[in-house]
């Protein structure tokens, strides 16, 4: 009994930090493409339980702490996104698009590598840029509803010191606090509670399939799948990232309908389970990952409370606590944009600032995001750098002398390099 008590907390733990920490940042990106406060209830639901099924199947069926959350990125990148064209519909029919993706790089490899072979500095910057609204909040919240953010802000800055596992949850607590000694007036029924499930018939343009299925598929991959794998990979597993993909992806195109935005491996959470915390038996941390997925799902239950509590308050505290819960990763994602140049890719953190300077502008060109903009803006001069750059090698012009002629070291005739 003692054998299974330590993963199986390690897993309640690993359940309620994974949701409390960022359930927020959910509701706050499905509303923003246009979903309804049923709507997106819904779709929080929807992802807690696909997210706790695949982990729990993929826990029973591997014998690994293969812990599975939402995609907290890419609901970032919802946020990011506001509208698309075509409106709710047109969002649900980009997540379905977005889950087929996960599923195609789960059967074809191939994809899942031009996926990890993006840059990581340009694949950082762009998240970076999507993750920069929503953490500026916290600031707006301040100068917005003072006498409410104070609380909540200086609770997370204390717990962030102390005990940072706690500290978003512990912000969480302290809006709901603040919100239920402001609110009044306000009635709040029982059936304001309880889960709702609210399918919607998914529609696809073009627009939304480029300027949000395709940016929320990158995300996803280079956000949360890779590190996933990466820290599966730090404590010494070798998780089967193949039948991942393909069970998350099937998870998320089915549950697009129903207001789910995609699934995927955790990246955040995933050392709760994983990690010697968990259990000193690395063959018995499967059960934390389980317990976590089971977990999920149960807390996935309470989705219409959660959107309760968000309608309630000011959307710009709700948003605060979404960017206090995102303030480490934008770091993270920072630091990684901003690392100084490999000798193998000099060019790739002008890239990235370029990346990221236009996915954090916000810009919008015929109903794209700006998410999609800035990557192809950073994947471009990449393109444009090596071209410059590998000319002289393959005896071609370069950038400033004659065709034709070679490429010379100073002087007349002194041909540089081999």
């Amino acid at each position: 009994m003692g054998d299974r008590l330590q993963p199986v907390l390690a897993g309640v733990v690993t359940a309620v930090v994974g949701f409390a920490s960022s359930f927020t940042v959910v509701l706050a990106g499905l509303r923003a493409v246009g979903a309804s406060e049923a709507q997106a209830a819904s779709g929080l639901l929807t992802v807690s339980v696909a997210a706790g099924i695949c982990a729990t199947w993929l826990g029973l069926r591997h014998r690994m702490p293969i812990a599975i959350a939402w995609s907290t990125p890419g609901a970032a990148l919802l946020v990011a996104t506001g509208p698309v064209p075509g409106g709710w519909p047109a969002a649900v029919g980009a997540f379905a698009l977005c889950g087929l993706l996960i599923v195609t790089a789960g059967l074809f490899p191939a994809l899942g590598r031009a996926v990890a072979a993006i840059p990581a500095p340009v694949a950082a910057a762009m998240l970076a840029g999507v993750l920069l609204p929503l953490c500026t909040a916290p600031v707006r919240a301040l100068v917005e509803v003072p006498a409410l953010a104070a609380p909540v802000i200086v609770t997370w800055l204390v717990l962030h010191r102390f005990a940072p596992r706690w500290a978003v949850p512990a912000a969480l607590v302290a809006a709901a606090v603040v919100i239920a000694l402001t609110t009044t007036g306000v009635g709040v029924t029982p059936g304001d509670l309880r889960p709702v499930v609210s399918p919607t018939v998914p529609v696809f343009t073009l627009p939304a399939v480029v300027g949000l299925a395709l940016p929320l598929f990158l995300v996803t991959m280079a956000a949360q799948n890779v590190p996933g794998t990466a820290v599966l990979r730090g404590f010494g597993y070798r998780p089967p990232l193949a039948p991942a993909l393909r069970a998350t992806g099937l998870a998320s195109a089915l549950g697009a309908a129903t207001g789910g935005h995609a699934v995927n491996l955790a990246a955040i959470t995933a050392a709760l389970a994983a990690g010697p915390d968990a259990h000193p038996d690395p063959d018995r941390r499967w059960i934390a990952s389980v317990t976590a997925g089971i977990g999920l799902a149960l807390l996935g239950l309470g989705a219409g409370a959660a959107t309760t509590l968000v309608l309630l308050s000011p959307p710009v505290l709700i948003e605060a606590v979404a960017g206090l819960a995102l303030l480490g990763a934008l770091a993270g994602a920072l630091s990684s944009a901003l690392a100084p140049a490999s000798a193998s890719d000099p060019q790739s953190r002008e890239a990235a600032v370029v990346t990221f300077v236009v996915t954090a502008s916000g810009v919008s060109l015929l109903g794209v995001g700006g998410a999609f903009w800035g990557l192809l803006a950073g994947w471009l001069m990449l393109l444009l750098f090596r071209r410059r750059t590998q000319a002289p090698a393959l005896g071609l012009p370069g950038p400033q002398e004659p065709e034709g002629n070679p490429v010379v070291g100073g002087q007349s005739g002194q041909v540089t390099g081999r």
